[in-house]
Order: structure tokens, then C-alpha cells, then sequence
């Protein structure tokens, strides 16, 4: 058994920690001592089903601490899963959390191997090793789905490692043995921290394209005044397309396309580019079509139902709902919500309204990013782009 470490309890983190923990000694660092409550009494502390089903099961070796001398001491690896934003001033991921909690590993246990899992520019990781003169540090990018972050551990589309050869492949083989995938089936890609960081803001920003293809389409559908449901099936029974990722929404966002992107982007300065350009303009082209469709509707009262991002998640980071929110308010317009994860009585100067029936009566439109079984409810009110009932 090795001693991991796993520092930030998101998605990510918590997901690894629950992984690793089935065969290793792992150790959950967080300042937030409510977050470590909940892990020492086997209590998931974000929405994932197969998270909570895992943390009810009280069969991990897994210990929650907010101290970092017990979180790093004699620690063979420590995984950084802290969260970086974009810093649209700077015009880079803000790092400081993952250089400073580097630091602390260095001083405490320098032995530790670090594996960077929070997503970072290209180049950061290489950075980080000439900083601290070793070759302890690598990087592997996730690849996991909000509510559905343990279950992508547990069957891995691929694992990539980018770093010191010895130290990356014990790592994929400590990731391979916990999953439940055929481990002849999981796909290993070793290569260069630089490189491993350009698969992870690559991947994601794919991933925003093709969202703002099909919300492009949709836009351009509605307009028209045909299907936009036909016109997907067609397009998608291509098998090159392929029948997935195709549900129109209100735009990108959650915890990493918006961020990646943006960072991606950065990235192209001097280089000739258009694609990356355009996903982001896209994106938010797609959010004032949103609301200009809504106004066209004269309401006096809009009501947003969900600020969520995804299904079976409790994330509203990023959210494009709160973005449309925010270009309705600046023409003038009322908006309530109905969002059972926050509490309080308002969101962003927004009145948060608690019963669901109130909302209904109270609301001319109703903006909902994704139908739910309880969505029939006000089904006469309803604006939404979803056609699948998918994420």
C-alpha cells in the first residue's frame, strides 16, 4: 500500500481519493474543516450518485485533515486538485494555489512525487520542476464528468501522464489496478508534462466547440423555422459525427470549458488561428440570442428553474443560465429563481423563491436549461433548448 495524499475535495479530488482508497493509505487535505467533517463520517460532500454510494459503503481507507503536517508527512504521493479560474486581467489561470501548496509538500516531505491534477498552462509543470530543482513533479489531466466524476475513474476513457518516465508509469499503474475497467482496455499515453497539459485544454476545448456547433445549429434552425431535432438526428446518424454531445443548451459552461478555453486561447497569441477565436465568441453570441428570444416574448417576470449546469449536480459555476439572467436584468427585466441548492432568500440580487407552485404563478417564462420530471409542472411557461433530456 502507498501513502497518497489528495489536496482540493472537488469533483476531482474526492473522486481520486475515493478510488485510490480502496488499495492505498489516502489522506484528504482541505482548509475547509466542514468539507473533512463529512469525509470522516463517510458523507459525500457534492452531489455524484456513485460518489455517495461509494463514501455510504464506509470501506475506504481514507482519513480527512485540515492540518498539513499530517496531510504530507511520510506521503509517497501528494495529488494537487485545488481549482484554478481564469484571471481575464491577466490573461492566465490564476496558479497560486498550486504552486503554494507545492511549496508546503517541498518544505514538509521533498521525497513526495506531486502529481498535478488542477488544470494548468502549458508549460506550468516544467516551470515548477526547474523552480524547485527536481524531477518530482508531473502532470495528469482529468477528464471527468460533473455527477458522473468517480464513475470516469472507475472506467477511464485513458489515462495520460506527462513527467518523469519511472514516476509516471507507478502512478498510471496505482490508477489502472483501482478502476473496474478491463485493465488491458484502459488506454496509457506517457509523454512530456507540456504535452500532457496541451491534451487537457485541447480536449476541453473540442469539447466547447462542438456545444457551440449544435447551439449554432439550433439557433440557425429556429430561425429558419425548421427542426432543429430532424436536422440534429441527420447530422448525428453519421457515424464519423456520431448520435452524442448534441443536445442544445444555453452555452458552455460549468467548472472547465469557459476557463479552458479562454486559457487555450492565450495560449495562440502570435500563432494564426480562427477555431479558438470563434468557439469563445460563440459562446456568448449563443447567451444574447437566448435572451433576445425571451424578450421577444414581453415578459414582466422571467423564472430561471435550476441554475445548475448538468443533471445529478449541484455546480453553477460558470452557469450560461446566469449569464442569460444577467442580460435580461440589463434590459429592464424581473427575474426570480427556483434553485433548492442554494440557501438564502436571494442569489446575485435575485429573489429566491422556495415553493415550486409560487414560482409557476409568479413567472411569465420560465428558463430551464434542462427538462426534469418535475419541469411538466409548468410545461405551458417553459423555454428551453434541451431535446434528449441529456446532459
Amino acid at each position: 500500500m502507498l501513502n497518497i495524499t489528495i489536496v482540493g475535495l472537488g469533483y476531482v479530488g474526492l473522486s481520486l481519493a475515493a478510488l485510490l482508497s480502496k488499495q492505498n493509505n489516502v489522506k484528504a487535505f482541505d482548509i475547509n474543516t466542514k468539507v473533512i467533517d463529512k469525509i470522516n463520517k463517510r458523507i459525500s460532500p457534492i452531489v455524484d450518485e456513485e460518489l455517495e454510494n461509494y463514501f455510504d459503503s464506509k470501506k475506504l481507507n481514507l482519513h480527512g485533515t485540515s492540518n498539513k503536517l499530517d496531510a504530507y508527512k511520510n506521503s509517497d504521493y501528494v495529488i494537487i486538485s485545488t481549482p484554478t479560474d481564469f484571471d481575464d486581467q491577466k490573461g492566465c489561470f490564476n496558479t497560486d494555489s498550486v504552486t503554494s501548496v507545492i511549496t508546503d509538500i517541498r518544505d514538509i516531505e521533498p521525497k513526495a512525487t506531486i502529481v498535478i491534477k488542477s488544470t494548468v498552462p502549458i508549460g506550468f509543470t516544467k516551470a515548477m520542476n526547474q523552480q524547485f530543482k527536481t524531477r518530482n513533479i508531473i502532470f495528469s489531466p482529468e477528464f471527468l464528468r460533473e455527477g458522473k466524476a468517480l464513475y470516469d475513474n472507475l472506467y477511464p476513457s485513458r489515462i495520460v501522464i506527462g513527467g518523469t518516465p519511472s514516476k509516471a508509469e507507478n502512478f498510471a499503474k496505482q490508477l489502472v489496478e483501482c478502476s473496474k475497467k478491463d485493465h488491458d482496455k484502459v488506454p496509457i499515453f506517457y509523454m512530456q508534462s507540456s504535452e500532457a497539459e496541451a491534451v487537457k485544454l485541447f480536449s476541453n476545448a473540442y469539447l466547447a466547440m462542438r456545444v457551440s456547433y449544435f447551439n449554432e445549429l439550433d439557433t440557425f434552425c429556429k430561425l429558419k423555422g425548421i427542426s432543429t431535432l430532424d436536422v440534429i438526428n441527420g447530422v448525428s446518424g453519421d457515424n464519423r459525427i456520431g448520435n452524442f454531445y448534441n443536445n442544445p443548451s444555453f452555452g458552455y459552461g460549468g467548472y472547465c470549458l469557459p476557463k479552458d478555453t479562454k486559457q487555450l486561447l492565450s495560449h495562440f497569441e502570435g500563432i494564426p488561428n480562427e477555431i479558438f477565436k470563434a468557439i469563445v465568441q460563440s459562446n456568448n453570441i449563443r447567451k444574447e440570442f437566448i435572451a433576445s428570444e425571451i424578450l421577444k416574448k414581453s415578459p414582466s417576470i422571467v423564472g430561471l428553474y435550476r441554475l445548475i449546469m448538468k443533471q445529478n449536480s449541484d455546480n453553477i459555476r460558470s452557469s450560461a443560465i446566469i449569464d442569460v439572467m444577467n442580460l435580461l436584468k440589463a434590459k429592464g427585466i424581473k427575474v426570480i429563481i427556483f434553485e433548492p441548492s442554494l440557501q438564502g432568500s436571494q442569489f446575485q440580487g435575485n429573489e429566491l423563491v422556495e415553493d415550486l407552485n409560487e414560482f409557476t404563478s409568479s413567472s411569465d417564462v420560465i428558463l430551464l436549461n434542462r427538462q426534469t420530471q418535475e419541469s411538466h409542472i409548468f410545461k405551458e411557461k417553459a423555454f428551453s433548448c434541451d431535446l434528449f433530456g441529456n446532459n
